[in-house]
């Protein structure tokens, strides 16, 4: 069938407004995308995310194309609003990161381990634990170790609440952890069981902190076993690494252990240790 010139014209001109369109809702954040770190980025209504998807390499499920697209946005304050999942550096750099403390019985002995090591960590605090322990977090912070906002008392499901609500527990559990150590930045913001928002991405960012995620996770906080964990962590591992670890939310005897042995394993293997990437 012969198409028109004014009927060629029209289609041409459906073409250039979807890609427009197309680009609009890329740039803003807004189609729902899983990451390869189990950490997801979605509109209000798709399922909750926990910390249960499996390990992959760093980038999201359409490609590095897509993430580098993300990352290369930026909040008012100048933060990129996309994830971070890479250790900064440029070489065998790895980032080894803390959650859901800081609890009295195990963040000592993380503390303990990683000075032995000569690591510097990421510790994801969340802020009415914070509030409880202050001294843990003065304590975390004497070590020269990084802060990050891990929400008020982290709601995997805060991804389905109103923006107000998101923002309240972003903020308040960053002021929750200024608190306790009053001119020390928290540098890092990680959604409660990955579930980010494209508003809480943009909320984090404007205070300063970046959308943090993770490239390896050994499911510690399930208490697989050391065997299990170590052979998550030490299995092959994607390019500068963010891995990881809990302090908090239960046992972390097998944290502990898992970090003794596989702290010295990635120094043997060449690898050095850094923060999670804060730029593109």
């Amino acid at each position: 069938m012969r198409i028109t010139t004014s009927s060629a014209r029209r289609r041409r001109a459906g073409y250039v407004a979807a890609a427009a369109l197309l680009g609009l809702l890329a740039a803003a954040g807004t189609p729902a995308y899983a990451a390869t770190d189990g950490s997801v980025v979605r509109t209000p209504d798709a399922p909750p995310s926990g910390h249960s998807a499996p390990a992959g390499t760093a980038g999201t499920a359409q490609g590095p194309a897509h993430s580098a697209a993300h990352g290369a946005a930026q909040g008012a304050s100048g933060v990129p609003l996309g994830i971070s999942r890479l250790a900064q550096g440029a070489g065998r750099q790895v980032a080894i990161t803390i959650d859901d403390g800081p609890d009295p019985r195990w963040t000592p002995q993380v503390l303990e381990t990683l000075r032995k090591n000569h690591v510097k960590a990421t510790f994801c605090m969340i802020g009415t634990k914070a509030q409880k322990y202050p001294e843990l977090v003065r304590a975390v912070a004497a070590d020269g170790h990084r802060l990050c906002d891990h929400s008020v008392d982290h709601d995997v499901t805060m991804d389905h609440k109103p923006v107000a609500y998101q923002r309240q527990q972003i903020l308040d559990g960053k002021a929750m952890i200024e608190k306790a150590v009053p001119g020390v930045p928290v540098a890092y913001y990680r959604a409660p069981g990955g579930a980010f928002t494209p508003d809480s991405r943009a909320i984090a960012a404007a205070s300063g902190m970046r959308p943090l995620g993770w490239s390896v996770d050994p499911q510690d906080w399930s208490r697989p076993g050391l065997k299990a964990i170590l052979s998550s962590v030490e299995g092959k591992l994607p390019r500068q690494p963010t891995v990881l670890f809990h302090d908090g939310g239960g046992d972390r005897s097998e944290t502990v252990a898992a970090l003794k042995e596989y702290l010295p394993w990635l120094t043997e293997q060449g690898y050095s240790f850094s923060f999670p990437a804060r730029t593109t």
